[in-house]
């Protein structure tokens, strides 16, 4: 049968951080803490947060920082990983060795990179332009290099306990990594100790060609939108194959997905609720969000109900931000989708989005783990009770019956959870 799904759910909910913060009795995490004990309390694998880096950035008014999140939830869980988004961009890798690195230790080993390159916030770190993908991707390629050479400063036996129990430090197995590259000068070695897990567990979010071979190269979880079955099998084809060709382990990277469904009691609940969620969409605010997934461009004058021209569509080449939301979003155009349908598919920003009963979409899951693009599914909204209800009770529940899901977690750190290979 393969590998077991993993599960992940986001840290976070209503009410959110904005409307907590009004009331002086209450703090800005007491959802995410509550959201935090459901997930472990219903066998979720992790926890996930994502980080924006603009005021009123991609439809919200911002976010709180990510790491400080997963630190504090940190305190509050005991088995569930902590998948903590950062950039490269507006990051130096020693910080963020020393970051992550003291996550995973506090945790006991359950941190986890979500890296991302930033398609928004070069405002709040400069007075210059987005530097282009293929220049972000270099700089996380760099900063990844640095990063793990950091972590593996740290011989074995350099820290250990001599034959009286007390603390022995070998400054002979701690070496400096004397790191001079393009981006970074960097001596080390990492000045906190070794980690739990060696290194954290390390995502990397992206779908464009530059993303693909940074995953492929250095990502063990690969996070991008994967809206159709026919999209995914060609996207992990061409991951995998890149990632056998550098020699990474067979099965790696693991792909996760975030799963916009519309759960109902019955197929036909299903589809009211759907039909009812896309008959409310703004249809103004729509269309700006696809004119965003679509790199920016103007489709105002398009009636709804007629296709929108291919020669709107920019090159990829010449795109500077969000470059893989416009190869998902440039495909539905070429395949004549209307203006109506775009803006409906835009609201998913490029996810998989299925509709069914649980039964229904625990099938639609084993079609993508049976066609091997599915390793890790992130699922949303279990701190409303009935969302929790269809996704725990419903759901996993009948994952777990099918075998496709284990009912206890096999480790004590977040690596073993995953049941991924050890490194190299």
């Amino acid at each position: 049968m393969g590998r077991y799904l993993k599960t992940v759910t986001g840290a976070g909910g209503r009410p959110g951080a904005y409307e907590l913060a009004l009331d002086p009795k209450r703090h800005t995490l007491e959802t995410a803490v509550e959201v935090a004990g459901l997930a472990e309390r219903a066998g979720f694998d992790a926890l996930f947060t994502p980080d924006l880096l603009s005021f009123n950035g991609q439809g919200s008014i911002g976010s709180q920082d990510s790491l400080t999140v997963m630190a504090a939830l940190s305190l509050v869980t005991e088995h569930v990983g902590l998948i903590s988004t950062v950039t490269t961009t507006f990051n130096h890798p020693f910080n963020l060795a020393r970051q992550f690195g003291t996550l995973d230790h506090i945790s006991n080993g359950r941190a986890a990179w979500n890296l991302v390159t930033s398609s928004i916030g070069e405002e709040n770190y400069s007075g210059e332009d987005l530097p282009s993908p293929e220049q972000r991707y270099a700089r996380a390629a760099e900063s990844l290099d640095v990063i793990n050479a950091l972590y593996d400063s740290w011989g074995e036996g350099a820290l250990g306990h001599d034959e009286e129990g007390h603390v022995r430090f070998d400054p002979s197995r701690v070496r400096p990594i004397d790191h001079k590259g393009t981006f970074f000068t960097v001596a080390g070695p990492l000045n906190i100790p070794p980690l739990p897990q060696r290194r954290p567990v390390q995502f990397v979010a992206g779908q464009s060609a530059a993303g693909l071979e940074l995953a492929a190269r250095y990502a063990e979880v690969v996070f991008t939108s994967l809206p159709t079955l026919d999209v995914a099998l060609d996207f992990v084809t061409r991951l995998r194959r890149r990632a056998a060709e550098l020699g990474r382990p067979e099965g790696l990277p693991l792909i996760m997905s975030s799963f916009h469904a519309t759960f109902g009691a019955t197929e036909s609940e299903a589809l009211r609720l759907r039909r009812e969620k896309q008959e409310a969409i703004d249809l103004v605010a729509g269309r700006a969000v696809l004119e965003d997934m679509l790199g920016g461009i103007d489709l105002s004058d398009l009636p709804l109900d007629g296709p929108v021209p291919i020669e709107r569509v920019p090159e990829l080449g010449s795109v500077n931000r969000r470059r893989g939301r416009v190869e998902v979003f440039g495909r539905q155009v070429a395949e004549g989708r209307t203006l109506r349908e775009l803006i409906i598919a835009a609201q998913d920003t490029g996810h998989w989005a299925p509709v069914g009963t649980p039964e229904q979409l625990a099938d639609a899951v084993e079609e993508r783990m049976d066609a091997g693009v599915l390793d890790v599914l992130s699922i949303g909204g279990i701190g409303d009770p009935v969302t929790h209800d269809l996704v725990v009770n419903g759901l996993l529940e009948e994952l777990r019956r099918r075998g496709r899901l284990r009912r206890d977690r096999v480790g004590d750190t977040f690596r073993e959870n995953l049941e991924l290979p050890e490194l190299p």
